[in-house]
């Protein structure tokens, strides 16, 4: 399970922040995770509460975004909308498609307490 190294990078950066920002508690984290990142969202929600006790995380509301996956077709040049890796292209049907979106992982915004 990946997740709870993801998750610790996660805290990592946000203490990093904290430090650097001045704050000292994060209410609410948002996280973009994409369909195509194979990273399991539920997992990883559990694995950062199992680390938030004692940290500027510990309370945090947990928000997960969910971006659609996007690919180029090599065939018929066409940007399009997948759900999985190996889907064929939904206009051509070929199956020359690089994924070119929802692929990351990444922290949008923290919402902080300052005290």
């Amino acid at each position: 399970m990946h997740e709870i190294s993801l998750a610790g990078g996660v805290l990592e950066l946000v203490e990093r922040c904290a430090i650097q920002e001045g704050f000292h508690r994060v209410t609410c984290v948002r996280l973009e995770v994409g369909k195509l990142s194979g990273v399991e969202t539920d997992s990883l929600r559990f694995a950062l509460q199992a680390i938030a006790p004692g940290t500027c995380l510990e309370g945090a509301r947990i928000e997960i975004d969910e971006p659609a996956g996007q690919a180029w077709c090599e065939t018929c040049g066409m940007a399009v909308a997948i759900h999985a890796r190996g889907d064929p292209c939904a206009r051509c049907g070929s199956w020359g498609l690089q994924a070119a979106g929802g692929t990351g992982l990444k922290v949008v915004d923290l919402l902080v307490d300052d005290d």
